[in-house]
């Protein structure tokens, strides 16, 4: 028998190889063809995710010693072939036993890691894998019972664990309800002591577990117990009519009862309906509110569905979500994330069965997405074509998350990632209909996203480990909706219990008993198995695009209205903040223009007056100042008489809008003409003082007068405004006149004969040239008088003598 037993698990073990081994080689081709990203795998052969505690020797001893649950521990070595063979097998012992974790846990410990060799030999492991099991308050001295010729099933592992904990003499752990038969007295007397609402007997004969499996199976449930009764107990077994063993009946106080109908008389169909009746809960969790009270418990009016069906609404929920959303915490998309993107968009506009509206959009993103060729995007970019500003006829797609089958009790359950699972069920299911040729195109692009984009980033590692472990299985269409739907169930049994779930729609393994019965059955053992055919045809039916209700969607019609008015918007918005910086540019272009023309007047140029005549130099003016003045003249003039074609002046290398021809010529003559029109006059003026003749001409255009006692005097018409900037400046001495009736008399030519020569001779020449020259002829002279003392003095000093001691 042992010997037979023996040959039976090297066959099974040796099997495993070879398959682990040709999916080692699959997944190795698909990374070196690109297929597959080649993301980093974690070492070790479990990772939290498995719900499967790390040992490590830092947690060993708070783990195994003293703890309130019971423990089994796997010792293994990673390198070792019968470990990776029976990796599988424990990950599924720890989803089966899930809900038992307050009374018995799983643990293991890679030996080969060197930190943790000393844990390993520590407990005398010296083959692999070795199963241990370490009772609740288990002393620091222990060294665990060992399972010796354990068996390589998940059901065998099952119930050894159970007999186990029933027959070791330690401590029973305190979360853990009795697993021993009932009496009729225990039973009669239950109601007096517990305050459940439910009491299931399960009548089997001694030799089975399946009492024993369902007691723990509603361990972490209130308001229900569970106790087993065997065949032999004929009282109880007659008063309540037993006839078929296994079975379950419903006590209540008085001795009401009722059986409790199934599929199947197994544990996996017994722990589903008990988990399911009235009043029911998971420990910790609140009841699920009534259908009338729910829609107080959200921000939106609840909306009445069916669950047996997919609402367009939560797809297109989940992709303004995804598009507008999650990648907007993205403003640079570049490398493998980028890529990545162009695999997610291309599968939508693909595969989505939406609207005409929204698959316009989709591929319209999707030829953008693929005509960049530059190396990284901006979101911004991304987002101008998400909201259509190219103006593609007949596009939208809706703004908003308007949530139907994927809504919750709260506001921040299911909603967004329940989307995100539908959307990807829903395109493997419309890649599998229209015969697409690349079995791994929807999932790689699932795996993508996930990885470079989805918000909850321990979710996105979890995804990814399934993927690494599994996804190179993948063969053909029909293997990739079950994939995903294998995958979408060990999340649920991962997060049955958390935080996140919803007490309304608990995470269970779908689809249940009562959605999709053919999809459940019975192994010869009474194991439960699914039947993956009937399981497909029901996810090709379920996700169809044919059964995808419409309700709760905005009309097309509204959609582009709407998309229209945000346009409309953002164009507003855009041509106001390209008003606000041209003002700003032109502000900073003129404000330094005005400070350097103020700063470089002269008194001399102050002679020009404001009249309304054309301006023009005398003939003796330098060509140079000629063409100044020409250039201002020309400046000058209205747009109109440059011609209609002209186009506006150059600010900040960037065109003007074209402005009315309407020009203030008084307020353009002082800004661009007068500087360089008085520049030209000074000139004029250092001619005339050369010439030592008096002259009374009208140079600008306004009359002269000379006063009776400035010989060389001439009266110009400043106006008040520039007389006090001519104070300003400190040359008010030189002015004489009325300010009041604004004409003030300009001292041009001086009547001291001395001041005419000092003119003459600084023909040419401004103030400031003059001023630096003296400075330097007073340096030069001030180092010729140094030098002249210096080798004065320097016999004298040589011909001191020192005396000598």
């Amino acid at each position: 028998m042992a010997r037979r037993y023996s040959r039976a698990t090297s066959w099974r073990t040796g099997n495993t190889l070879s398959t682990n081994a040709r999916q080692l080689l699959i997944l190795l081709i698909l990374v070196y063809s690109g297929i597959l990203s080649p993301f980093t795998a974690e070492a070790g052969l479990y990772t939290a995710s498995d719900q499967i505690v790390i040992l490590t020797p830092e947690n060993a001893d708070t783990v195994l010693f003293n703890s309130t649950a019971a423990m089994v521990v796997e010792f293994y070595a990673s390198w070792c072939g019968h470990c990776i063979g029976f990796s599988p097998v424990y990950k599924s012992l720890a989803r089966d036993i899930k809900e038992w974790k307050p009374a018995v846990d799983l643990a293991a410990v890679d030996c080969a890691e060197e930190e943790s060799r000393k844990v390993c030999t520590n407990f005398g492991i010296t083959g692999y894998p070795t199963l241990k099991f370490f009772h609740a308050y288990a002393t620091s001295d222990s060294k665990g019972q060992s399972f010796r010729g354990f068996p390589r099933d998940v059901k065998g592992l099952r119930q050894n664990i159970l007999e186990k904990m029933e027959n070791h003499q330690e401590p029973w752990p305190p979360a853990c309800p009795p697993l021993e038969p009932a009496s009729k007295a225990e039973v009669d007397s239950f109601f007096e002591s517990n305050s459940v609402q439910h009491l299931a007997l399960i009548f089997e004969a001694a030799s089975s577990f399946v009492g024993r499996e369902v007691t723990l199976d509603l361990l972490q449930y209130d308001n229900i117990a569970v106790r087993r009764v065997l065949s032999t107990e004929e009282e109880l077994v007659s008063r309540l009519g037993v006839t078929v063993f296994p079975s379950c009946f419903l006590y209540y106080p008085g001795g009401n009862h009722t059986r409790l109908t199934v599929q199947n008389e197994a544990r996996t169909f017994y722990s589903y309906a008990l988990q399911r009746l009235p009043g029911v809960v998971r420990a910790g969790k609140p009841r699920p509110v009534t259908s009338d009270l729910l829609g107080n418990t959200t921000d939106e009016q609840w909306r009445v569905f069916n669950r047996s069906r997919v609402y367009m609404a939560d797809l297109e929920s989940t992709l303004h979500f995804s598009l507008r959303m999650e990648l907007a915490s993205h403003p640079i998309i570049s490398g493998d994330a980028l890529s990545a993107l162009r695999r997610y968009v291309s599968v939508l506009a693909k595969h989505f069965p939406g609207r005409p509206l929204v698959k316009n959009l989709l591929s319209a993103v999707d030829s953008w997405l693929q005509a960049q060729s530059q190396s990284e995007i901006s979101y911004s970019d991304l987002r101008d074509v998400l909201d259509n500003t190219a103006e593609v006829p007949d596009a939208a797609l809706p703004e908003g998350q308007s949530w139907v089958g994927c809504q919750g009790s709260k506001p921040h359950l299911r909603r967004y990632p329940c989307g995100l699972w539908t959307l990807f069920h829903v395109l493997t299911v419309q890649a599998k209909s229209s015969a697409s040729t690349d079995p791994l195109e929807v999932l790689q692009a699932m795996r993508g996203y996930i990885h470079s984009f989805f918000g909850c980033r321990e979710c996105a590692t979890h995804f990814e480990a399934m993927a690494q472990d599994s996804l190179a299985q993948v063969d053909s269409a029909s293997t990739a909706v079950l994939w995903l739907w294998s995958r979408h169930n060990h999340v649920n049994n991962r997060l049955a219990g958390a935080g996140s779930e919803d007490p309304h729609f608990p995470k269970i393994q779908w689809p249940s008993p009562d959605v999709c019965p053919a999809c459940h059955g019975v192994k010869r053992g009474g194991e439960h198995a699914w039947k993956s055919t009937e399981v497909l045809s029901f996810l090709l039916s379920y996700f169809s695009s044919e059964r995808l209700l419409p309700d709760h969607l905005e009309e097309e019609s509204q959609l582009l209205a709407q998309q229209e008015e945000q346009r409309e918007k953002r164009r507003q918005e855009h041509e106001v903040r390209r008003g606000a910086e041209r003002r700003a540019r032109e502000a900073s272009f003129t404000q330094p223009q005005e400070e350097e023309e103020e700063e470089e007047e002269d008194p001399a140029d102050e002679e020009a007056g404001e009249g309304g005549g054309t301006l023009e130099p005398p003939p003796w003016v330098k060509p140079e100042a000629e063409e100044e003045a020409a250039v201002a003249v020309e400046r000058a003039r209205p747009s109109r008489q440059r011609g209609a074609h002209s186009r506006p002046s150059v600010v900040g290398m960037k065109l003007r809008e074209p402005q009315e021809d309407i020009v203030d010529l008084d307020s353009f003559v002082n800004q661009h003409y007068k500087a360089k029109a008085l520049r030209a006059a000074a000139v004029s003026a250092h001619v005339k003082r050369r010439s030592l003749q008096r002259r009374e001409e009208s140079v600008l255009g306004v009359g002269l007068e000379a006063g009776p006692d400035l010989p060389w005097a001439e009266s110009v018409d400043l106006g008040a405004g520039q007389h006090k900037r001519l104070q300003k400046r400190g040359l008010t001495s030189q002015y004489g006149g009325s300010e009041e009736e604004g004409v003030v008399a300009v001292q041009l030519y001086p009547q001291d004969p001395r001041g005419r020569w000092m003119n003459v001779l600084s023909v040419g020449f401004s103030g400031l040239d003059i001023s630096l020259c003296v400075i330097l002829y007073f340096l030069s002279s001030m180092c010729l008088l140094g030098m002249f003392l210096f080798f004065k003095m320097r016999p004298r000093f040589r011909r001191v003598k020192v005396a000598q001691p």
